[in-house]
């Protein structure tokens, strides 16, 4: 027996009726539901020290609920955890109050709550240097498909230009000083000057001679023409997006088999967030890291510094011992099967 029958009937309706039924949501989303107010119970259970067969519908209060989300954001869950979360609780009570209007008083109250935004840095993913080395090596140089190829992702790497900015170099945009370097046009008509590593400049002068024959560092050095580009119609055209990225994504593909820590899926971005981290990792000042990126803000630049000492944390974590004190906490079983089980079962909460 349960002590709150109606709250077992808006459980087992909503769950196996309402949401599979009605309103025809897939597995996913049922399940993302049911993790919501699964987590929800758990946290009344702790708070009032009951079984789940003593929790009842006026337990669930608005003021409940805020203590629950404040629960998750002093164990570390993110913002958008919490939001996702209250989204869920939100649109059960929603249903109840429309089945049962007269058992559920803080349904309206429960829908005003809101999650407050943290200025939060996303962790960032990025290839370690050996992963980009592997990636570098797939194209054959010794062909002219594999020369184009491998000076595209040597460029995009050693630049840590965005891909529309990789599309948009032109010959002018090659700047021949002592020491050469490249004009990247970035976000809102934006312009910075990159250098390039002396053995980008050797690939730099080997493309040309092969893709670029008539070019001439004086008499051409104003030219419009793509640096990098494909021939349609008779006339060269900048290489495509999708080209680019499939491009990257094949020579992903490729390196997996020698490197198994490459991603799935290898995007240009990921070769720009990880020249990025390997440079602050080398010690670049992120001040100079932000020009170097071009963000107009410093802010935006802060999420290799986070990234990097996540980076370390997890580092730390998988050294310590599984029986070390610290990790005691993660090593514990979070379920087992109880009676409790058996009540999920019947609530449509499992």
């Amino acid at each position: 027996m349960v002590a709150d029958e109606i709250l077992f009937r808006l459980f087992r309706d909503y769950f196996k009726l309402y949401l599979p039924k009605m309103r025809e949501c897939s597995r996913h989303t049922i399940r993302s539901y049911r993790t919501a107010i699964n987590s929800l119970l758990d946290f009344v259970k702790a708070e009032k020290k009951i079984g789940l067969d003593e929790v009842t519908l006026n337990m669930l209060t608005d003021k409940m609920v805020v203590k629950y989300l404040d629960s998750l954001k002093e164990n570390g869950n993110s913002a958008s955890t919490r939001a996702l979360r209250l989204t869920c609780i939100k649109a059960f009570f929603s249903y109840a109050a429309e089945v049962e209007p007269t058992s559920v008083f803080d349904a309206g109250k429960i829908t005003k709550i809101e999650v407050g935004k943290e200025a939060k840095h996303k962790l960032i993913d990025y290839l370690s240097e050996p992963a980009i080395k592997a990636l570098l090596e797939q194209p054959d140089p010794t062909t002219e498909k594999g020369l184009r190829d491998q000076f595209i992702l040597l460029m995009m790497y050693d630049s840590a230009a965005r891909l529309q900015e990789i599309r948009s170099l032109t010959l002018r945009d090659i700047i021949w000083d002592k020491e050469v370097s490249v004009t990247l046009h970035g976000k809102g008509n934006k312009t910075r000057i990159v250098p390039l590593m002396k053995p980008t400049v050797e690939h730099l002068k080997n493309y040309l001679k092969v893709f670029h024959p008539s070019y001439d560092r004086k008499e051409n050095a104003y030219t419009d023409a793509p640096l990098f580009y494909v021939v349609q119609h008779g006339r060269n055209n900048p290489i495509s997006d999708s080209a680019a990225r499939k491009l990257v994504r094949g020579y992903g593909d490729k390196a997996r088999s020698l490197c198994p820590e490459l991603p799935d899926i290898v995007h240009p971005h990921l070769i720009r967030h990880s020249r990025a981290m390997h440079l602050y990792q080398h010690g670049m000042d992120l001040s100079l890291l932000q020009q170097w990126l071009g963000h107009a803000q410093i802010e935006t630049t802060y999420v290799y510094a986070y990234a990097d000492t996540e980076h370390k944390r997890k580092a730390i974590e998988k050294s310590t011992a599984a029986n070390n004190p610290l990790r005691s906490k993660n090593s514990a079983k979070r379920f087992t099967v109880t009676d409790e089980q058996t009540l999920k079962l019947l609530y449509g909460l499992a």
